[in-house]
């Protein structure tokens, strides 16, 4: 079905449910452009109603006398060809020399000229991201700089809120237990999907396109980026157009991480069906994504900008209340910091890591203001377990291979007392983070007590010494290894002094380090063949921040490996896992895994925080990494941009649509 005779659809439909006179139906089929026998046949679903009955009702053409001459004179409520042609040669949406909003009435049966405003109005929303995107598709993604991008012009079935509340978005209602939707068992959920959405193209949203997006993530070639959230799924099954029912193959607790906020985006089937498993990577919507947002991508240059106009289809009516967005990528956090804060040159920042006395002194010349939103974000010092400088069959970093250094629990512990983790948040974080020991900080019933850190050079150096690690020529020494390693993260100045703080304190206890920095771009990118991603980690250490959802079972995922193959990044599944430090085959590590899979399946709430509780204890007990700064997500935004949200357990933008620009 093409986009006019969807739209006339929807028009029909309305027009035999009462909700619609004759009058509105010409205004709106005239603004769509519709032929003349569209017309006709949309009069005659109206009927005879009481508005046909007022003057101002039917069309008119000024005589030659000056005078008004009707141009039909029809009296039953039966459509004439007159009516249907004359209406059909008016142009759209300059009746009255104003804006139609008939696109917008259509997404909403009930909607009328009175309770939605027209979309748009709001001219552009200009973005500055300095993580750029490179890749459009959500679930090949390889960072939040992709996902962000992607979610504004695509959506899940659900969303969070700040408050860590599900929010309904292609969705019409949450499921619970309390309406029936989430089995009492715990083994199935039924989504109950909103009626007249169509995708950017006109096509129609159905419950097969979310079966599809399943199929697709979940395929054993795809190597798609959220094949986690997913891996419960038995079976997703089309009810009927707008009703899905989603199996678990055994009682799942978090129900809800699938089909909701950026790993829940939904894909059309009848874009991709033919770019499914190993031919996801190449699919042109990769690049030019058909969504059903409230804005959709018109151009895009990978690593620089994505430009999106307003979709003028949007399901929600009214909205959004831009016409345009332009996200820019690139340049650093402070620059783009600055670009909003001081020259007013873009609307909004996000992921805004800058020194907290950079951004107060920014924030002085009025023109906008710092926020914050808090999820589960930690910073974090991420090891290396494999040896990056040993090469098995072309790979480095080859699971059959062992650090030196860091495979030695006695030298990661020492490591963390190297780490001055309270000097790195108080002078680089400020109020938009604080120092922790928590690989889990959150939400608060999974945040572990159990835990604490120090920092104590001399101690450092005594465990060293108890390890047998000498100094020779000043560098920690064991047999033939010298402690030489590399240090990479992103480009970025509060990770580049971060990097400074640490690699201070552990050459001061005889390790040297070498520092790399990486564009964010090319670090979380899923490039197979740049050696500098994050998931090949070809490096001694990294620095990075990740976060968890209300159920963290994915996130807590980073960390095991109960299936080699599939958990840890490698060559055979193009390094898109998620356990990049290669932390498996130990007793730590196995025990880890049990608890991993007990919370896979546990629905007793007690149960659960003891189960997260501990995986979190396991991970800082055995220096798996180091954890930094329990981050918020910090962003800039001008003073005249209204109806942010911001969502630690989504992203900033989730409720783009609902953003205005106010005068």
């Amino acid at each position: 079905m093409n986009e006019p005779e969807l739209n006339l659809t929807r028009l029909i439909e309305v027009a035999q449910r009462g909700g619609m006179s004759r009058r509105e139906a010409l205004k709106r089929a005239t603004a769509l452009g519709l032929s003349a026998p569209l017309i006709a046949g949309l009069l005659a679903a109206c009927g005879d109603d009481d508005d046909d009955d007022d003057d101002a009702g039917e069309p008119t053409a000024t005589s030659a006398g000056g005078g008004e001459e009707p141009t039909s004179t029809a009296e039953t409520g039966d459509a004439t060809a007159t009516e249907a042609e004359e209406a059909a040669t008016e142009t759209p949406g300059n009746e009255g020399g104003g804006e139609s909003t008939a696109t917008d009435e259509l997404s909403d049966p009930t909607a009328t000229e009175e309770s939605a405003p027209a979309a748009g109005g709001g001219g552009r929303l200009d973005i500055i991201a300095w993580q750029a995107a490179t890749i459009l598709n959500a679930h090949l993604a390889q960072g939040g700089k992709d996902t962000f991008a992607a979610r504004i012009c695509a959506e899940p079935l659900a969303d969070i809120d700040p408050d860590g509340q599900l929010v309904p978005i292609l969705a019409r209602e949450i499921p619970s237990l309390e309406n029936g939707d989430v089995a009492a068992d715990g083994t199935s959920v039924t989504w109950r999907l909103r009626e007249n959405v169509a995708w950017h193209d006109g096509e129609p949203f159905t419950a097969d396109d979310v079966v599809f997006t399943w199929q697709y993530i979940t395929h054993p070639d795809a190597s798609t980026s959220t094949a986690g959230t997913y891996a419960a799924i038995e079976s997703v099954e089309a009810i009927d157009d707008v009703t899905v029912q989603v199996t678990f193959s055994e009682p799942i607790p978090d129900w809800f991480n699938a089909f909701t906020a950026t790993t829940g985006i939904i894909l059309p089937e009848h874009v991709l069906a033919d770019w499914i498993g190993a031919d996801a990577q190449d699919a042109p919507y990769n690049m030019a994504p058909i969504g059903t947002g409230p804005f959709q991508v018109v151009d895009f240059k990978p690593g620089d900008t994505v430009s999106y106009e307003l979709n003028p289809s949007y399901w929600d009516p009214g909205k959004p209340g831009f016409d345009a967005v332009e996200l820019k990528g690139g340049g650093d956090a402070a620059s783009a910091a600055r670009a909003v804060l001081e020259t007013g040159d873009f609307d909004f920042a996000p992921f805004l890591q800058v020194e907290p006395e950079l951004l107060a002194s920014m924030q002085d010349a009025g023109i906008g203001s710092i926020g914050s939103t808090r999820a589960s974000v930690v910073e974090r010092v991420v090891l290396q377990f494999s040896d990056p400088n040993e090469e098995v069959d072309g790979e480095r970093a080859h699971i059959s291979t062992h650090h030196p250094a860091i495979s030695e629990l006695e030298f990661r512990q020492a490591m963390a007392l190297l780490v001055d983790r309270e000097s790195i948040a108080t002078q680089l974080y400020g109020p938009s983070g604080e120092a922790t020991a928590n690989t889990l900080p959150g939400p608060p019933r999974f945040a572990s007590t159990n835990t604490s850190f120090e920092f104590d050079v001399e101690q450092a150096m005594e465990a060293l010494d108890a390890a047998g690690w000498e100094l020779v020529d000043g560098l920690r020494t064991k047999g033939e290894y010298q402690t030489d390693f590399v240090f990479q993260t992103t480009v970025n100045s509060v990770r580049q002094k971060s990097q400074e703080i640490i690699k201070q304190s552990f050459e001061e206890a005889g390790i040297r380090v070498e520092i790399k920095a990486i564009e964010s771009s090319v670090y979380f990118s899923g490039d197979v063949g740049n050696p500098d991603t994050w998931t090949k980690f070809y490096a001694d250490m990294g620095m990075w921040s990740s976060g968890g959802t209300l159920y963290p079972l994915q996130y807590m995922g980073l960390y095991k490996s109960t299936n080699i193959e599939t958990d840890i990044p490698q060559q055979s599944n193009d390094w898109v896992r998620g356990n990049s430090s290669r932390w498996f085959g130990t007793p730590a590590s196995d025990e880890y895994n049990e608890l991993w899979l007990q919370a896979e399946s546990e629905l007793d709430p007690e149960t659960q925080n003891e189960l997260f509780i501990r995986m979190n204890d396991i991970i800082v007990d055995n220096v798996v990494e180091i954890p930094l700064v329990w981050r918020f997500q910090t962003y800039a935004v001008k003073n005249d941009i209204a109806g942010l949200n911001p969502s630690g357990w989504s992203n900033e933008i989730w409720n783009i649509q609902d953003w205005t620009r106010e005068e």
